[in-house]
């Protein structure tokens, strides 16, 4: 613990000029200009929502008034959000984040409401130094970690919802929280002196860059670059030493959001080589055919068939939501950064087969948590009940309207393919669908007048040749090569149609290069697995073999890998 004064001597020794932004190849488009209107994603969209919507806001702020010593009615809430849980009070602000980008996308009264609701409560428990923790375990144990996400809580309520009082609670509790955080940035592992027993300062820059957009206060760009985990983690990867081997996988992929962020304010283009880096090696030597990456939440050593042997050693192969939520954040800055179509395969990977597929939540706070490759697995809750991978839940799917659509200047880019509309300029785009199921998908301009612009649309890597484009039904010769985003540029008139038909074939993924043999079947963007198989890893080609989406699995049994045959 330290002073307040000894902090801001530390931030103000950290500060530098703040360089001018660097040139975004797309932008994304808000969740305001963005619905969804069908398909799966759609229906665990509303789901999400309205489980959400249904928490109790007693039961949610409990734990924060028992210790402000305010009455405290409703039920307690257990497992690890209560006062001596694992982490206490530790997601209100993932909630009030995830629900205030919903209310930004659906413009539903209830979820204003809501967010209203928890930021005053959660406000009346501050007192007059702004002490913003749940209890002093929470303080000791997860500061950085913690704080994390009330301060994405309350800039999501400011910037997404409108409600003031976020925007007017921002700099109070980051500064309650400064008596409590550590003075230096320090990596997560055994060997690492660090100030908390599980905390993890490197993942806060992101949302203190944000904090200072917002605010404009010079405090929290020092603080973001103080603790920006250069030295130990984004200079080694902007060399391109991979040093993920060993790492605690969600903290150390959310912390690219960090890099990512850093690059956007600061300019620094190493922040940038760092990113691409890390996904060049999460993609070539970490994931499994679904996306996922992490088993028992460490990196492994590539090359060693280590991904392979886990199929056995564990059943704790992704820390799903949170896994996905940062795998998709990262996808996004760098779709932004660099316009290349790769990034939003990797997206779509990992959310079609990861986080679309988790099983829905209780009240009482199960919530899926860990994806299970093994033979003969079940989906089923974790453990403890308000699991961390409750917030990432409720962000992640609040997400997917941010991405499927970006643009720059000239046009649109479709980076998903599903029922969805979305508003750029006074364009109407609305997209039709039965996709990942069918292959073809249909879109319709709706514009007030004609207007020339470009769509681009996104030709994913895995493909069999190229897609085939039409325009108002007649065939158009437009490069559509795996791999690209293919370019319709003209003058579209009102009620104007677009149809894209993907060519593709099922198609097989090792598991790792020590284990060839070992494969899952991949259909599409969708990893396909066997419902019910027999005892054991079956043969790619039994007979009999039952095959479905991952995603579409719930009290199943099902096996993910084969061996080929």
């Amino acid at each position: 613990m330290f002073t307040r004064r000894t902090f801001l001597q530390t931030v103000a020794a950290a500060g530098m000029a703040h360089a001018a932004a660097p040139r975004e190849a797309l932008r994304e488009f808000s969740h305001a200009d963005v619905i969804l209107t069908g398909g799966p994603l759609k229906q665990q969209y509303d789901w999400v929502h309205a489980h959400f919507l249904s928490l109790d806001n007693d039961r949610l702020l409990k734990v924060y008034r028992q210790r402000a010593g305010l009455p405290a009615p409703g039920d307690d809430m257990g497992g690890w959000y209560d006062a001596d849980g694992f982490v206490p009070g530790h997601t209100i602000g993932q909630y009030i984040s995830g629900l205030s980008r919903m209310y930004a996308t659906t413009r539903d009264a209830a979820t204003l409401a809501k967010v209203k609701q928890l930021v005053a409560g959660y406000a009346a428990t501050l007192g007059e130094n702004g002490y913003p923790f749940a209890s002093e375990k929470a303080a000791v144990t997860w500061p950085c970690y913690i704080l994390d996400k009330y301060v994405i809580g309350m800039l999501d309520a400011s910037r997404l919802a409108g409600v003031s009082a976020g925007r007017e609670l921002l700099p109070r509790i980051i500064r309650g929280a400064i008596p409590h955080i550590p003075d230096h940035t320090y990596d997560r592992g055994p060997d690492s002196p660090k100030q908390a027993p599980y905390d993890e300062p490197y993942i806060l820059p992101e949302n203190l860059f944000n904090s200072y957009e917002l605010t404009g206060d010079r405090q929290f760009l020092d603080m973001a670059r103080l603790y920006l985990l250069n030295q130990e983690y984004f200079d080694p990867l902007a060399q391109g030493r991979n040093l993920l081997p060993g790492k605690h996988a969600y903290s150390h992929v959310i912390a690219l959001s960090s890099a990512a962020k850093a690059y956007e304010v600061l300019g620094d283009a190493k922040y940038l080589n760092a990113i691409r880096n890390a996904w060049d090696m999460l993609e070539e030597t970490q994931q499994f055919a679904s996306g996922g990456w992490g088993p028992k939440e460490a990196f492994v050593p590539p090359h060693e068939g280590k991904l392979g042997d886990m199929l056995t050693a564990t059943r704790e192969h992704f820390e799903t939501p949170c896994g996905c939520y940062a795998h998709m954040k990262l996808a996004r800055y760098l779709l932004r950064f660099t316009g290349e179509p790769r990034y939003g395969d990797g997206l779509e990977r990992v959310l079609y087969n990861t986080i679309l597929g988790s099983i829905e939540p209780t009240n009482n706070g199960d919530y899926f948590y860990y994806s299970d490759y093994q033979a003969g697995a079940h989906k089923g809750y974790y453990k403890k009940k308000w699991p961390c991978c409750s917030g990432t839940l409720v962000q992640g799917v609040a997400d997917y309207a941010t991405s499927i659509y970006f643009h720059d200047s000239g046009g649109v880019y479709v980076n998903l393919f599903t029922p969805s509309e979305v508003r750029w300029k006074n364009i109407r785009l609305i997209q039709s669908t039965q996709y990942p199921h069918a292959d073809s998908v249909h879109f319709r301009v709706d514009t007030p007048k004609a207007a020339e612009f470009a769509l681009h649309l996104r030709i994913p890597a895995w493909l069999s040749g190229a897609a085939s484009l039409s325009v108002n039904g007649k065939s158009v010769d437009i490069a559509a090569e795996p791999n690209t985003f293919a370019t319709v540029r003209r003058r579209w008139n009102p009620n104007d149609t677009l149809e894209m038909k993907l060519p593709w074939r099922d198609r097989t993924q090792a598991i790792d290069d020590r284990h060839p043999e070992t494969v899952a079947l991949m259909r599409g963007p969708l990893m396909m697995v066997a419902i019910d198989p027999p005892a054991g890893t079956p043969e790619l080609t039994a007979p009999g073999l039952r095959l479905e989406p991952f995603y579409a699995v719930r009290s199943q049994t099902y096996t993910t890998y084969f061996r080929k045959s």
